[in-house]
Parts: C-alpha cells; structure tokens; sequence
C-alpha cells in the first residue's frame, strides 16, 4: 500500500501514464486529420505560387512602365528586362535612365525561373511572363504560362 492506495488499483495504474491503446487511438486520430488536411493544403501551395507570380509581373510592368516615361520606349527584347537594373549600353539609347534603376533587384518566378519578356510583346506592347512549374511554354494547372495579359 502506497499513500492509502492499493498499487495495483485503477486510480494508481492512471496515474503513471497512458496505456498503450490510448496513445495508439490518439495517433490513429492525428493521422485521420492529417490525411484530410495535408493534401488540401498541398493544393494551396499551388494557387499560392501563381498568386505570387502575377504579383511580380506586375509589379515589374510598373517598372518598365516608368522606364518608358523616362526613356519614351520600352527596352528592346535584347536590353531585357536586365534594362530596369542598369543602364542598357546597346540598342536603343536610355537617355532618360533614372540612377538606381527601376528595380532593386529582379525577382525570379516561385518555381526559380527567369521572368520572360518580350517587346513587343504578341499578347500586348510589351509581354512579362512566368512560364509555370515546368519551366516550358503552355501548359495546364500550375505548368500554364502566368503573363502581364492577365492583370
């Protein structure tokens, strides 16, 4: 007898811990969550990243946008969008080119891609775009082509 309690009575089993059937149903009910919540989150990942992407092309068509009232053009396809980071030293002259640039830095795409561009552009005057997951042009879901035709 320990403390007035019999050791082997209930009251003194539960207080040393869990059995083992409590800890197996708990696991088994954070496994049935965790298999309801993980692949709706996974799909979010997705939205999110596409998210992110026209947030930069727009972000970048405003740059370029500004570079334009400066110089009275966008860059050529060739100056790139390298243009809103330094002054472009071939094609056309950026006479009004602002010190500092038009962006901090370039961003890449969430999938770690280079942003496209293209002047002129086929889809607009000029064309930003995010060639998707795979990185190749066209595509479906989270592979499709996220461009500055869609802002």
């Amino acid at each position: 007898m320990q403390n007035g309690h019999y050791c082997g009575s209930p009251r003194a089993r539960r207080a040393r811990g869990f059995t083992l059937i409590e800890i197996m149903v708990v696991v088994v009910i954070m496994g049935v969550l965790a298999a309801l919540v993980v692949p709706k989150l996974l799909s979010r990942t997705g939205e999110s990243k596409i998210a992110a992407a026209r947030v930069d092309i727009a972000t970048i068509m405003q740059s370029l946008k500004l570079y334009k009232l400066d110089n009275t053009r966008y860059p050529t396809t060739e100056q790139g969008l390298q243009a809103l980071l330094t002054r472009p030293t071939s094609g056309p002259a950026a006479n009004g080119w602002k010190e500092g640039g038009y962006l901090e830095k370039m961003p890449k795409d969430p999938w770690g891609f280079s942003y496209q561009y293209l002047s002129p552009g086929v889809k607009g005057e000029v064309d930003v775009f995010s060639l998707g997951a795979d990185g190749q042009p066209g595509g479906t879901g989270d592979d499709a082509d996220i461009g500055s035709w869609e802002n």
